[in-house]
Order: structure tokens, then C-alpha cells, then sequence
């Protein structure tokens, strides 16, 4: 071969490779810390989103694309959560998935949203993230006035605990679930026999649980996370509290019954996770969660699933607008009407999911178990 023909292949091959426009999907969780089996979950989870776009041959205003996955580590902190949103503005991303707690989300959206850059959460429940105003914030799980009314609702008339005792971990995540839980036992009729606070960080609640054991609640209401909801299981036990304690998502994983030291009891915890499908949509879970164990090796915590449709619902706006610059489909991320493997996806006028699922949960033998899937 001579060196012109060489030359020809050369630059045939370098117009291919051009022709391929690559798009950057964030996704931001805590990976490292106390909450990081979660966020490892929801970074598989697109992650598995980013590879099966990739095995199809998808094509977006005429050009064929290819999908990378950027993934960020804000572990869990608000501070590191707007350095990674800022390196991500920087860094040109065409949309984010994440954050993942509502604590690290609220604030990293304000530099999303200056730079116009769609974010969907797969898992911050807080009102406030959409209400304040800004076009580029959506999240594909329903939020905590509905997941609070649901466990209240729950509590009372489920559970049938008119007594209970509230606590939260002064997270944005941990208060406002309280705080709708509260309003919505409340309206039933129930009322709160103890108010007490802690930290995301804390590992000892013998102070607030002796209160709260004279206080004699029929259930523990607690806002936060499994890391510090199962010490504080295994701390109730040692005071001879065998009280039922009622959480939401954060605490909806078997985790718990890890970090309780086995001192979870059967039917003691019932949580409720925001989002769940209907018999409906079983099917479709079910080939999604054999597909993530085949991946990663490893079954679904959480949110996998909902991080998964979110980078969907994400290339299939791009796809809709025919182009992926943010301005360009950010219009479409509105108006999704997306079938996900969690469900339909459609927004409401805040960025909120419309018509959300709740699904709610005990655990028997460690393991979580369905109780009822809920709107």
C-alpha cells in the first residue's frame, strides 16, 4: 500500500470516528461513606441504562451517537455536592442523574439550572427541590408530602398506632419526611407523643430513646438513613424497647437488618419506598432485575431501577428534540411520556412524577418483604 492510500484510510476512519457524537450522562451518588451501598446501586443502575443504549444503534438529528457515563462521588455531603455539580458544568455534561440524597440535590440544582442542564433525581423525596422554581429539575420517584401522607395513613389505620414518637436526623431528607408524616398521622387522628432529633452521623440514642421509652409510643417515626436507623434498633432492644419503628426509602433496604447486629425483629420495621410498580409492570421489573444481577452480580438495593429510567428518559427527550445540547431537549424532558421498567414517566408542571407509586414494606428474616403497592 502506498502512502497516499494510506493516508486516504487514514482520514476515512477519522471521519467515522468524528461522525459519532458522544454524549455525557452524569450520575451523582454518595459512592464512598455511610450511605454508599445506595449510591453504588443507582450508578449501576445507569450505568446498565448507559451499556443498553450503546447496544442499539441509536441516532439523534441524523447522527449516530454513543453514550458515556460520568460518574461523581459527592458522598453525601452538601459541600462536595456542589464542587462535583460545578466540575460537571465544566466538564460540557449533557444531562445529570443524581443527586441522590435530597441534602446534597437541593443545592447542586441551583448550578445545574444556571447552566441549563437537565437534572432528574432518582431518589430525593424533598418538595423543596421542585419548588423552587427551576426548569432543569425533574425526579422519577414521588416525593415525601406523598410518601409522609401514605405512612401516616399507614400507621393508623394499618398499624393502628394513635401514639408515636418522632424522630429525624436533621438531614433536608430526614426533616421533611418527619414533618409530612407527622401532618398526615396528625389528620388521622394519631398524635405524637415525643419529638427528638439526631444527626446522619451519630451513633449513640440512649439520651433520646430513654425519653421516648417513657413516653410509651405504640410506634418510633424516624427521618433518615439505615446507618443510623439500625444502631438505633439495636440500641431500642438493649433498652428492652420492643416498639415497631416506621421509616422511609432510606431505611428500605436489607441493610438494615445488618446494621441492626440482628436485633431487627420480624414485622418491627415498616418503611415505605417511593415508587414500586403495579402487577401491571411486575414482569418488566422482574427482566430488569435479573438483567442488573447478571451485570454487576449483585441484586437491586433501591433505586437502580429509577436511576436507569431517568438516563432513559433523558436520551429518549434527546432522541425527541433531535439533538442533545441541553437547550435543545431540555423542552422534551417536560413532556416525557416514557414507559419505564418502574413505570410510566410523565411530569407534572414542578418536574414532579405524576400519579406515583409508594410501595410498602416489612422485613421477615432480615429480608424485605411487600406489603402493598400504593398511590
Amino acid at each position: 500500500m502506498n502512502k497516499h492510500a494510506a493516508f486516504v484510510i487514514a482520514l476515512s476512519i477519522a471521519g467515522a470516528a468524528s461522525a459519532e457524537e458522544v454524549i455525557k450522562i452524569a450520575h451523582v451518588g454518595a459512592i464512598t461513606g455511610p450511605v454508599a451501598y445506595f449510591g453504588k446501586d443507582t450508578e449501576n443502575g445507569a450505568r446498565l441504562a448507559i451499556e443498553t443504549l450503546n447496544a442499539r444503534t441509536v441516532v439523534i438529528g441524523g447522527k449516530k451517537v454513543r453514550f458515556v457515563l460520568v460518574p461523581e462521588d459527592d458522598a453525601g455531603e452538601p459541600r462536595q455536592a456542589t464542587t462535583v455539580a460545578q466540575k460537571l458544568v465544566d466538564a460540557k455534561v449533557n444531562g445529570v442523574v443524581g443527586h441522590q440524597t435530597s441534602g446534597t440535590t437541593i443545592p447542586a440544582s441551583k448550578i445545574y439550572h444556571t447552566a441549563g442542564i437537565p437534572q432528574i433525581s432518582h431518589s430525593s423525596t424533598s418538595p423543596k427541590y421542585t419548588q423552587q422554581g427551576f426548569n432543569t429539575t425533574f425526579r422519577v420517584v414521588a416525593n415525601d408530602t406523598q410518601l409522609g401522607s401514605a405512612l401516616g395513613r399507614y400507621a393508623v389505620k394499618g398499624m393502628s398506632a394513635r401514639r408515636v414518637a418522632v424522630i429525624d436526623d436533621r438531614t433536608a431528607y430526614g426533616q421533611g419526611l418527619a414533618s409530612e408524616f407527622s401532618k398526615a398521622l396528625l389528620a388521622q387522628g394519631g398524635s405524637v407523643v415525643a419529638r427528638e432529633f439526631t444527626t446522619d452521623k451519630s451513633t449513640d440514642f440512649n439520651a433520646i430513646l430513654t425519653k421516648i421509652k417513657a413516653a410509651k409510643p405504640d410506634l418510633v417515626f424516624f427521618g433518615g438513613m439505615n446507618a443510623v436507623a439500625g444502631p438505633m434498633l439495636r440500641q431500642m432492644k438493649q433498652l428492652g424497647m420492643d416498639t415497631r419503628m416506621m421509616g422511609g426509602d432510606g431505611i428500605c433496604s436489607d441493610e438494615i437488618a445488618k446494621l441492626s447486629g440482628g436485633a431487627m425483629a420480624d414485622d418491627q420495621v415498616v418503611c415505605a419506598e417511593a415508587g414500586g410498580v403495579e402487577p401491571s409492570g411486575k414482569a418488566g421489573m422482574e427482566a430488569f432485575r435479573a438483567a442488573y444481577k447478571r451485570r454487576f452480580g449483585i441484586d437491586v438495593q433501591i433505586n437502580a431501577p429509577y436511576a436507569y429510567d431517568a438516563v432513559m428518559v433523558l436520551a429518549d427527550a434527546m432522541a425527541r428534540a433531535g439533538s442533545s445540547a441541553p437547550a435543545q431537549y431540555l423542552p422534551q424532558v417536560a413532556k416525557t411520556r416514557y414507559k419505564g421498567v418502574t413505570g410510566p414517566v410523565a411530569f407534572d408542571q414542578f418536574g414532579d412524577i405524576r400519579d406515583g407509586t409508594l410501595t410498602l414494606y416489612t422485613f421477615k428474616g432480615g429480608h424485605r418483604t411487600l406489603l402493598a403497592v400504593t398511590r
